[in-house]
């Protein structure tokens, strides 16, 4: 029993590799197949020929220009649209004047898909960087609305009480009662709203081309030259900054909600 525990404790200090099986399992069979001329190296480019191009791009200042200014649109675009999505989501979710006169027009305008305010904002802002980052924002609001509404409804009828007994004024009830029950469902939309305002990010620099730096740019130019090589190194740079994202706000999510008791399983 003892060797079994031993040897439980010294696997829980080494990293778990099971994560990283499959992309090994699909770049294994990938230089596998360009190797033995199973596809077309012209359209299916060896790998050694993509970390080639990485290693050229990463001593390329211009490479990290246009890492600096997708990521400054984006945290732009994610702080405006956050910040509103948190107001509207507390407006509606207290206030049933509000889901009233504004509820029925949100859920109605959220139905359109976010790709479709495109050609308005170009023809409104142009294509540079304002109209990126209202579209940017736009990804970002929606769920961030969403989910601070379903935080700000899901306050239970006995807190609510316990605040009406103790005469808490209307701030009151907002900051200690209201926001720190809705804050699980907040901090779960932010992180979702951070990952839509990525996405809207490399959408937008693709969609709305204006020939200046940023991620999505290098996908463009790849696909321009037709260099597969250049554009799966810009999509795993997206993806790899997406998942930064991702790991970032859940441990985030862990720190700020640390007073929670653990989840039955």
């Amino acid at each position: 029993m003892s060797t079994s525990s031993d040897s439980l404790q010294v696997a829980r200090k080494w990293p778990d590799g099971r994560p990283l099986a499959l992309p090994l399992a699909l770049i294994a069979l990938w230089a596998l197949a360009t190797s033995r001329g199973w596809v077309d190296t012209k359209v299916v480019v060896p790998p050694a020929q993509v970390l080639a191009t990485a290693w050229q791009e990463l001593f390329n200042p211009t490479f990290y220009q246009g890492v600096a200014l997708s990521l400054w649109r984006d945290l732009s675009g994610f702080a405006l649209g956050s910040t509103a999505g948190v107001l509207l989501g507390v407006l509606l979710g207290v206030s049933p004047l509000a889901r009233w006169m504004i509820g029925p027009t949100f859920h109605s305008l959220r139905q359109v898909s976010l790709f479709a305010w495109l050609p308005l904002l170009a023809a409104v802002a142009g294509s540079g960087d304002l109209s990126k980052i209202v579209f940017v924002a736009f990804s970002a609001f929606y769920p961030m609305v969403l989910a601070t509404l379903e935080g700000v409804q899901g306050v239970s009828a006995a807190h609510a009480e316990v605040a009406r007994v103790y005469g808490f004024s209307g701030p009151q009830r907002l900051f200690r009662l209201i926001l720190p029950s809705a804050a699980p469902q907040i901090l779960s939309g932010i992180q979702l709203a951070l990952i839509y305002a990525w996405l809207g990010t490399i959408g937008a620099e693709f969609l709305l081309y204006d020939f200046s730096n940023g991620l999505g740019q290098i996908v463009i130019k790849g696909r321009s030259a037709f260099r597969v090589d250049v554009i799966l190194f810009g999509l795993f740079v997206i993806g790899l900054i997406g998942y930064g994202f991702a790991r970032l706000t859940a441990r985030l999510e862990r720190h700020l909600l640390r007073w929670r008791p653990p989840a039955l399983h």
